[in-house]
């Protein structure tokens, strides 16, 4: 009998398709960054005080996926980046493909930083790569502290952790330092960050990040 792991050929294509995906983006000097988190952890938030603080320094694309709805793609075009909705058809996570369609649909020809703020879960999303340059996730205050324990794979993945919404922190006990050390311990190379959209504080070293992940970016394709 013949069987056919069909997770693994399945996650085995994509992985080829994020990887010509991605050199293509190299030559072309766009860094796409793979922005995930829960519903609700503050993405969009994050985007629109992000690219208020940088649009005058780079050109700056947003590719909006959802289930449904255009809510906040209309809400990235309104702080002046380009941005397109991609509405996955139920599917709970961006592959390459799905995100070469979106990017070549929205056109980014002269884009220095692409943002996909992909669907809103801790778990799809890490297992699939998108094609992206780097891998962000965000974990808010409200959502605890014990994440790393209950979604490995995601922190696994991430470049980078921010924990937003640390203006809220004290009404829910978050314990930065247990959170911090549940996160190292999966993924020692992580980068964390700890900001708060509403307030500002925090987006001066991770927006420092940005700047340097760009210009390493460009470089590497020359």
């Amino acid at each position: 009998m013949k069987i056919i792991e069909l997770k693994e050929t399945v996650t085995a294509s994509n992985d080829r398709d994020a990887e010509a995906l991605r050199a293509e983006m190299k030559e072309k000097g766009t860094l796409l960054i793979n922005l995930m988190a829960s519903p609700g952890a503050g993405k969009t938030t994050l985007l629109e005080r992000t690219i208020r603080d940088l649009s005058g320094d780079y050109n700056i694309a947003v590719l909006e996926a959802d289930v449904d709805s255009s809510v906040d793609a209309e809400r990235i075009e309104k702080v002046g980046a380009k941005a397109i909705q991609v509405h996955t058809g139920g599917m709970c996570h961006m592959d390459a493909g799905m995100t070469r369609n979106g990017l070549e649909e929205m056109g980014y020809e002269g884009v220095d930083l692409a943002f996909l703020e992909n669907v809103g879960n801790l778990i799809c999303p890490a297992e699939f790569d998108t094609g992206a340059g780097k891998k962000v996730m965000i974990l808010s205050t409200p959502e605890g502290d014990d994440k790393p324990l209950k979604y490995p794979l995601m922190f696994t993945e991430s470049d980078v952790l921010i924990i937003s919404k640390i203006d809220v922190a004290e009404y829910f006990d978050f314990d930065f330092e247990k959170c911090e050390e549940r996160a190292k311990k999966l993924n020692p190379n992580i980068t964390i960050f700890k900001l708060s959209s509403k307030t500002g504080e925090g987006f001066e070293a991770w927006e420092k990040w940005l700047r340097g992940a760009v210009a390493d970016w460009k470089d590497a394709a020359k």
